[in-house]
């Protein structure tokens, strides 16, 4: 397979902190991994840093080809909308727009033409179950919904690479446990790259390998087995 990802001697310092010290990664399309690891050992950091939101201090990050540091920020904007999905454990779904108008709003950046916007809007809330909630509110959806039109969204422009930051934090272990299955079949599905950040062994279960993320640097680690400590909270 192809690679997808590559990552050579990244660090990040937040004041004299060291949070990424030399880390690098490799994955191809199709692979489909999870990092784990304490609080503020830097996973957030991580992800964003792969998205181009942040910039690193020193080491590399290529994206399907591309240098993130040879780009400026509007190929660094263009490079998101086009190639990457952002799931967040937040949601970060617009009150003002329906459910069909939050999932499609990559799609308008890109400049997609309305007709096609329309089916890949809908093709994408019926994967996820919300077929007929399209015009509804978010004000409408309970916080399981919430986050299915958030991977909705995060899908909907077909990106090469996924990256998803705590995407089931906020959610009781049922509606988790759909969530963490739809975002592993979906990226199989779709041939894409993605990489999921939890503190959660169950969480960490349903991807293919588990990478630790540790002083800095990740490290390969034995896969927790589908029940391992299962999350007890509650939305």
């Amino acid at each position: 397979m192809p690679r997808m990802l590559r990552i050579a001697g990244l660090a990040k310092r937040f004041g004299r902190r060291p949070i990424l010290d030399g880390l690098d990664l490799e994955l191809a399309a199709g692979e489909y991994v999870a990092i784990v690891g304490e609080s503020g050992a830097g996973k957030s950091t991580l992800l964003n840093l792969i998205a181009g939101l942040d910039v690193p201090d020193a080491g590399g990050i290529e994206i399907g080809g591309e240098v993130l540091s040879q780009l400026d920020e509007d190929a660094r904007t263009r490079l998101r909308r086009t190639k990457v999905g952002f799931v967040f454990q937040a949601f970060h779904i617009l009150p003002h727009l329906t459910v069909a108008q939050n999932v499609e709003l990559p799609l308008v950046l890109l400049g997609v033409a309305p007709a096609e916007r329309a089916a890949r809007t809908q093709e994408l809330l019926a994967a996820v179950g919300l077929g007929e909630r399209g015009d509804s509110w978010p004000r409408e959806l309970s916080g399981g919904e919430l986050q299915r039109v958030a991977l909705a969204r995060a899908l909907v422009h077909r990106p090469a690479l996924v990256l998803a930051d705590e995407p089931t934090g906020n959610l009781d272990p049922e509606t988790a446990d759909g969530v963490l299955r739809l975002l592993a079949r979906t990226i199989k599905e779709r041939g894409a790259t993605g990489i999921l950040v939890t503190h959660s062994p169950h969480a960490a279960s349903t991807a293919d390998r588990v990478l630790r993320l540790e002083r800095g640097r990740l490290s390969e680690t034995a896969r927790p087995t589908a029940d391992a400590r299962r999350p007890t909270h509650t939305a």
